[in-house]
């Protein structure tokens, strides 16, 4: 029995090290996404309702969580404390349950997301083409963020900019005609790629990585609950 105890308080261990470096991770990536430009510029100014950065602090806030729950799991497991071991059960089925209503809720309101998208992306268009000088402001932010993605436009291309395009095309410009991401407009050579179209590739490319990353995390916080009601019943017997 004792050397079965063992193997449990070292899988114990084990798992809360792997766990709380998924929330070490986890933590670390919201923070860069959060801290970074790519994408703020293409949705913030147009809809205030539209906050793309509540998945991000949602999952700053998992990846805190999971550090501090794994710490408790590890302590409660080495010193074979019976209270720290509910309070990581109990944490643990909590974010297991808040991440099943999450993907029930994104997927429910897929709809109303894509509309307000749609109706942020139409007014951020209009605000490129605009030649009031309110809008400078977003239209240089969004200028060098095409600059650094090698895209031009914000959904339609080149004429998202209208008349402000002789103003900003030098971010658009491509370095050669005979490159197949290049076009012509206007006399000058430029990338044929929106921006905005660009960055959908760039979400749907990583999508399946970021799903199978959520169903591995949830495999591991299974494993988590039954590793330590397993761990409790053995401290009740002694």
């Amino acid at each position: 029995m004792a050397g079965v105890n063992v193997c449990i308080k070292c899988s114990m261990f084990i798992f809360n090290f792997v766990f709380w470096l998924c929330g070490a991770i986890i933590l670390s990536v919201a923070i860069s996404i959060r801290a970074g430009k790519i994408g703020q510029e293409i949705l913030t100014p147009g809809d205030a309702n539209l906050r793309p950065f509540i998945a991000v602090n949602m999952l700053i806030f998992v990846g805190a969580v999971i550090m501090i729950l794994s710490f408790l799991g590890c302590c409660g497991a080495m010193k074979e404390n019976q209270f720290m071991m509910i309070l990581f059960f109990i944490g643990l089925l909590m974010i297991l349950l808040l991440q099943v209503a999450a993907g029930i809720l994104a997927t429910t309101s897929k709809f109303k997301t894509e509309q307000a998208l749609n109706k942020t992306l139409l007014i951020n268009t209009r605000f490129l083409s605009s030649t009031n000088e309110n809008e400078r402001v977003f239209q240089n932010a969004f200028s060098e963020l095409q600059e650094k993605l090698k895209c031009c436009g914000l959904v339609n291309g080149a004429s998202d900019w209208g008349s402000n395009f002789q103003h900003y095309y030098k971010t658009c410009e491509c370095p050669s005609e005979s490159d197949s991401s290049c076009t012509k407009y206007s006399g000058k050579t430029i990338y044929k790629q929106s921006c905005f179209a660009l960055f959908s590739h760039m979400f749907s490319k990583h999508l399946f990585i970021v799903i199978a990353l959520a169903f591995g995390l949830a495999a591991i916080e299974v494993l988590g609950l039954i590793f330590s009601i397993v761990l409790y019943c053995q401290m009740r017997k002694k």
